[in-house]
């Protein structure tokens, strides 16, 4: 059956200025960067992008290296957008990275403009699209020069191959710099991708104030803190959880008495906004007006729609901001 968005998608959906930028993005963006490659089912993962659209979420964000395995991602997102989407893309914003290892041999990693290029080159192809609205460098370099980088950023525009650019995971020494390169360049990164929830707070050391002042977006990830700012924990690790399995990201030692405590806490003052924790966690991101939207992932449709209500309530009274910070430190 040939897929059509609901015409009210644009109703409720916060749409909020990317930066100094033309664009402004959907106050939450999709993440695909689990749940959506080829080991995953991949009708429930077109089911997410379908309920994401649905409800005004304009922003679907992809890297290279989102599989497993990796480029997968890039891949079943191509075959769903080129099924449903095609007709759409015009009210997408549809981003990729580069910047982890992608191939083997010693141009398929980092920073390189080799690297660079070549990435974006497969990755359209992947996705079948002529260009991506943002193109991100996924992780700064220590061994390429930033200007190196950076003009194989300007040139990609130049080139038609993105619209925008940005930056992830650069830290605000280094991102200042970069910004600086790129602002001569003609080219000016509009948004930067770092971790950010409630439990990883570092980029309250100087970025966000970098970010503000520069006029570039802010586009946090993992602002669940891979799944423990959810209900997930409140009675202690589950047997299916990240943690349990012990692989990826987030490890049992990860969650201490203490941790599990603050949880536990913080849940009490989501209920007491008509929120889950998950929701909360997501507006307390979205309280900070240099905080453009917020990267949510999903594994089924119904996740998503969760998370969305964050959006019915994104404003703290001075108390209740009192509160978490006693939580927090």
């Amino acid at each position: 059956m040939h897929y059509i968005p609901q015409k009210s998608r644009y109703d409720k959906m916060l749409y909020r200025r990317c930066g100094k930028s033309g664009i402004k993005l959907s106050a939450l963006s999709l993440g695909l960067w689990h749940n959506f490659g080829g080991v995953d089912t991949f009708e429930n993962g077109r089911n997410i992008i379908k309920t994401a659209f649905d409800n005004g979420i304009t922003h679907f964000d992809l890297a290279n290296n989102y599989g497993p395995p990796p480029g997968s991602t890039e891949e079943n997102f191509g075959y769903i957008f080129k099924k449903d989407f095609s007709s759409y893309r015009d009210e997408l914003i549809i981003s990729s990275k580069a910047g982890y290892t992608m191939w083997d041999g010693p141009y398929g990693d980092w920073g390189s403009k080799k690297y660079l290029v070549a990435s974006l080159d497969q990755s359209l192809k992947r996705m079948q699209l002529d260009y991506v609205d943002i193109f991100y460098h996924h992780r700064p370099d220590p061994e390429t020069p930033l200007e190196e980088t950076m003009s194989a950023l300007d040139l990609i525009v130049r080139q038609g191959k993105a619209l925008y650019v940005g930056l992830s995971n650069y830290k605000p020494e280094e991102c200042a710099k970069a910004i600086q390169i790129l602002k001569d360049l003609g080219t000016p990164c509009i948004i930067h991708q770092p971790k950010y929830s409630m439990f990883e707070r570092w980029v309250e050391g100087g970025l966000l104030d970098l970010l503000g002042k520069e006029g570039v977006g802010c586009i946090p990830f993992s602002p669940l803190a891979q799944g423990l700012l959810t209900n997930k924990y409140l009675k202690g690790i589950p047997q299916d959880s990240r943690a349990a399995k012990s692989h990826g990201f987030l490890k049992a030692e990860h969650i201490t008495e203490e941790r599990l405590n603050q949880i536990k806490v913080l849940n009490d003052i989501a209920i007491s906004r008509n929120q889950s924790l998950a929701q909360m966690a997501i507006a307390w991101l979205l309280k900070d007006h240099r905080v453009t939207s917020v990267l949510v992932g999903a594994s089924k449709p119904e996740q998503l729609e969760d998370s969305l209500k964050a959006l019915d309530n994104i404003s703290f009274s001075d108390d209740e901001l009192t509160r978490i910070e006693r939580i927090l430190l």
